[in-house]
């Protein structure tokens, strides 16, 4: 009998499709979920009856609660290869292996662009209103060249950005709590003396940090105040690093020009959740790593995981 794995938010119904699984087809039957299981108790349900699971980034929690009652469950793959949404010491008990896999930065920077630009030149507003017969030019764009763009966070996807921008012929500063002068200087950034100081001199911010204890709410009202009320802030790194409470009161009261939001509090939102219906918010679905290249290395390097399982020799272990 084969082994049973799913793959769990598998939306663009794309993961047999864009990978090779031929090399474990024979010994795995491979069940993609197009839709999102919102509880535990959906989640628990829907697989009770696998060997094995794919999931995407940090989407879907993996508690103990939730691994207490998946005995089946003994291979947990996820894309990438830090995963702070499973409980790990509790998947090494219930002895479920973790593998990653590689991930790209390039997807998120550019999306991180797509944003920025969106919201500097109004693009969604004029679009809609070229295509629904409204206002000829109804917005006027944000000028990059000459302004100044404050990155929090200079690690592999900060310091792409600040590429672009440097190319753009924006003036780039960067801060992180343990960002050097050594490490801005590699990059050819200004350091900022504080975070304070950046948010305060920046025209557009965006924040490039990992998610801990230093800096979920970095980003809260007392920061938000800071900003010019021209200024433009963008996050594709991790929704809890922003107050959201903080941030839709800034764009509700007009306090900053715009904000570009890839991640949230709660993902999939809610059809009733206040960011959907935010002003002044260019907002997209976490689409910073969803891109052909970076789905072929999660399902390539998926399959090459759940073979060297089956080999008794697992790759890329993250417990």
């Amino acid at each position: 009998m084969r082994l049973r794995c799913a793959v769990l938010d598998d939306f663009q119904a794309i993961a047999t499709s864009v990978a090779d699984w031929s090399p474990v087809q024979d010994r795995v039957e491979v069940v993609g979920f197009t839709e999102h299981f919102a509880t535990e108790d959906e989640l628990a349900s829907a697989l009770a009856d696998f060997d094995m699971a794919v999931t995407l980034r940090e989407r879907v929690p993996f508690p103990a609660s939730l691994l207490d009652r998946l005995p089946r469950l003994k291979l947990l793959v996820a894309s990438g290869m830090r995963n702070s949404a499973i409980d790990h010491a509790a998947a090494a008990r219930n002895g479920v292996t973790v593998c990653g896999t590689e991930s790209s930065p390039t997807p998120p920077v550019e999306l991180t662009w797509a944003l920025l630009l969106g919201l500097a030149r109004g693009i969604v507003t004029e679009n809609e209103a070229l295509r629904s017969n409204g206002p000829w030019q109804s917005t006027v764009g944000a000028d990059l060249h000459g302004r100044r763009l404050g990155l929090l966070g200079l690690g592999k996807i900060g310091s792409r950005v600040a590429r672009v921008g440097l190319a753009f012929g924006m003036e780039v500063a960067a801060w992180s709590e343990n960002l050097t002068e050594e490490r801005a200087d590699e990059v050819g950034v200004r350091l900022a003396s504080s975070k304070e100081e950046l948010l305060r001199e920046s025209d557009f911010v965006s924040v490039h940090l990992v998610l801990g204890e230093r800096t979920r709410g970095l980003v809260g009202a007392p920061e938000l105040a800071l900003l010019k009320p021209t200024a433009y802030l963008v996050n594709t790194s991790r929704s809890a690093v922003v107050d959201q409470e903080a941030l839709l009161a800034a764009l509700h009261e007009g306090r900053i020009a715009g904000a570009g939001v890839d991640v949230f509090d709660v993902e999939p939102l809610p059809a009733d959740h206040p960011v959907r219906t935010a002003p002044r918010l260019l907002a997209t679905p976490h689409l910073g790593y969803v891109s052909r290249n970076n789905y072929r290395t999660y399902y390539g390097q998926a399959v090459e995981d759940i073979e060297a399982y089956l080999a008794g020799s697992p790759v890329r272990l993250l417990n």
